[in-house]
C-alpha cells in the first residue's frame, strides 16, 4: 500500500506497475470507507472502480477481481491504525489531504453521507493529523468534482 500511495502522491501520478497486494490494501481502505454506513452502494463501488482504473491505470478485469475480493473480505479488513501509521511515517500533510479528498469522493458518490461515513473520515483525518478545516476543504473539493462530473 505504501508503494501505491507513494507513487500516487509523487507528482500526482501513479506508477504503472502496482503489485496486486498493494492494490488490494488500497482497495480495502476504500471499501472500509464505503462500508462505514453498513451498506456498500452501487455508486460507491463504481467510484472505487473508476478511481482504480482511471487514476491507477489498472486493467479493468484485474480491478473487478480485486474489488470483488475486497467486498467479500470487507469484514476481515485491517485496522485504520494499520493504514495510517504507515502513511504518517512516509507522507507530507499535502499528500495525506489528497488521500482524504479521494476518500470523501468515494463516500459522497452515492449522494448520501451517513453519520458513520463522516465519522470514519474524521477518525482518519485525526489519525493522519489532518485538521478539521483541511478535511472540510477536501470534502468541498470532492463535492465539486462530483457535481462537475454530473
Amino acid at each position: 500500500m505504501l508503494n501505491i500511495l507513494k507513487n500516487f502522491f509523487e507528482k500526482n501520478q501513479i506508477a504503472e506497475n502496482i503489485s496486486n497486494n498493494d492494490l488490494e490494501l488500497l482497495c480495502g481502505l476504500m471499501i472500509e470507507a464505503a462500508n462505514s454506513d453498513g451498506v456498500i452502494d452501487k455508486e460507491e463501488t463504481e467510484k472505487i472502480y473508476s478511481c482504480l482504473v482511471e487514476i491507477f491505470k489498472e486493467q479493468p478485469s484485474e480491478v473487478t477481481k480485486i474489488l470483488n475480493k475486497a467486498i467479500k473480505d470487507k469484514n476481515n479488513s485491517k485496522s485504520l491504525f494499520f493504514y495510517t501509521s504507515k502513511i504518517n511515517k512516509s507522507y507530507s500533510d499535502q499528500k495525506k489531504i489528497l488521500l482524504i479528498e479521494t476518500l470523501w469522493e468515494i463516500v459522497l458518490s452515492d449522494g448520501n453521507v451517513h453519520e458513520y461515513e463522516s465519522s470514519l473520515i474524521r477518525r482518519l483525518s485525526g489519525l493522519l493529523y489532518i485538521s478539521d478545516v483541511n478535511s472540510g476543504n477536501a470534502r468541498k473539493r470532492a463535492l465539486n468534482r462530483i457535481s462537475n462530473s454530473l
